[in-house]
């Protein structure tokens, strides 16, 4: 980690990265493209737990590699008995080291410490009655904390009683007294840690629409000016693009939400800094995106600039499809596709979408460079019958507005020539102009107003 603020709750805080071993010969082909160890560098512990769940699940990996992962894992955590019962899973024996033992001693003494430090704000949060007393004025709640002798160091309490908390896997707690100690806290610093605290939280109680609030104000934090130094804002925005991977493929509207957030040129510059592999989640989030298909002009770019740093099936599959116009690679890569995302964490759901907007991309760009189309040919590559193929190209053909008609007798596609129109051809030159010199003018008023000397 840089230099700046250091945040000390959760993950961000940590000098050295989550490290873990999954280093064994790869269990599938597919293995290669697995990124649990390049994304779990960036989460909070507690958010990678799941993951290593999911490649237990899929056995992506030895068995026994992954429990050894999660003993790593909860090795920092207050989650003693849990990673007892993985010790005594992955070695087969009812006993356990002594440093575990002697480790669930320490937390048991430190809970019942934490808790009589946050007791009186606890209580006193328990009773709706005050609560529905305080209000959005910090200093006035201070004042009505004192008539019931609470102080700053009960405040600080229940900051480290969530923390508390959420290490032993109480995250329901934890995001409750967060929240509260959000609206108490004076100190900008402590509030902040608590909003990431609180935003994992949100994401292990799958609180999608709080977490996705939570995320926001993180990132209005995270771009406020003269807070952070310039590597510390790369580093906290490397972190929220990798979170935000929880929300952004659980909440009805992350796909959307992903593509306004990765396109913007500081997170995409963050992506083409320290965080490359993100690039997948961006392009399916893309291909599965039919409102947002004018993005992929945009995205092609960039997975054209970065492919020497990162590749993999999905970039692969966008790049002979629409730079090489490689149709039967894009079918070789579409296959290697569909393994792939079946084995991502956060895409497996949504990998039969993905497949039927890409078999779409294919023929709605082959239609395009191609007068005639044998409808064999098609139906052969889409696995189906001649019949039902067919069926599928007059849904493609109307969805796509393209000039065709079929003929049945023949066998065949017959495409008519596609001119774009004057105005198509006007507002595809001039999309983002608009934007651009709106940015070009506000760059130019801030340093002629910095550059204007003063007058007498």
């Amino acid at each position: 980690a840089g230099g700046g603020i250091v945040v000390p709750f959760p993950r961000p805080s940590t000098a050295r990265p989550l490290r873990f071993h999954l280093k064994s010969i790869m269990a599938s082909p597919t293995s290669q493209y697995e990124l649990t160890q390049k994304i779990g560098p960036y989460l909070d512990r507690h958010l990678v737990f799941p993951l290593l769940e999911f490649i237990q699940l899929k056995k992506t990996f030895p068995e026994n590699e992954v429990l050894q992962a999660k003993i790593e894992l909860l090795q920092k955590t207050n989650m003693v008995d849990f990673a007892m019962d993985i010790y005594k899973n992955l070695n087969n024996t009812e006993e356990v080291p002594k440093d575990m033992t002697d480790r669930r001693t320490e937390v048991v003494k430190k809970l019942k410490s934490s808790q009589e430090g946050a007791l009186p704000l606890v209580q006193f949060l328990s009773n709706a009655n005050l609560v529905k007393q305080l209000r959005q004025d910090k200093a006035y709640n201070l004042q009505f904390l004192a008539e019931h002798k609470i102080g700053y160091e009960q405040i600080e309490a229940l900051f480290e009683f969530a923390k508390f908390q959420f290490d032993c896997g109480n995250y329901s707690a934890a995001q409750e007294f967060l929240y509260h100690y959000r609206t108490l806290s004076t100190s900008n610093e402590k509030g902040f840690s608590a909003l990431w605290g609180k935003f994992a939280a949100d994401i292990l109680m799958q609180d999608w629409e709080t977490a996705l609030e939570d995320m926001a104000r993180l990132k209005d934090v995270i771009d406020a000016k003269n807070i952070f130094t310039p590597l510390n804002q790369l580093q906290q925005r490397v972190w929220l693009l990798h979170w935000s991977l929880f929300v952004f493929f659980n909440h009805e509207n992350g796909r959307n939400a992903i593509i306004d957030l990765f396109f913007q040129d500081k997170y995409m510059n963050a992506i083409q800094t320290n965080a490359h592999h993100l690039l997948r989640y961006l392009a399916v989030a893309v291909v599965i995106n039919k409102r947002r298909r004018n993005m992929l002009k945009d995205l092609i770019r960039v997975i054209q600039q970065e492919s020497y740093t990162y590749s993999d099936p999905i970039t692969e599959f966008l790049e002979c499809l629409f730079v090489r116009y490689d149709f039967e690679g894009a079918q070789v890569k579409l296959r290697e596709c569909e393994a792939v995302l079946k084995e991502d964490f956060f895409l497996n759901t949504v990998w039969e979408e993905f497949v039927e907007n890409a078999r779409l991309f294919i023929f709605e760009t082959y239609c395009r460079i191609h007068q005639c189309i044998d409808i064999k040919m098609l139906a052969e590559k889409l696995n189906m019958d001649q019949e039902a193929a067919e069926l599928w190209i007059v849904k493609l053909i109307r969805s796509a507005k393209l000039q065709a008609k079929i003929d049945s007798k023949a066998g065949t596609v017959i495409m008519g020539v596609q001119h774009a129109g004057i105005y198509e051809n006007i507002i595809e030159k001039t999309r983002t102009l608009s934007f651009r010199t709106y940015e070009l003018s506000s760059v130019m008023m801030r340093h002629s107003t910095f550059a204007e000397p003063a007058r007498v």
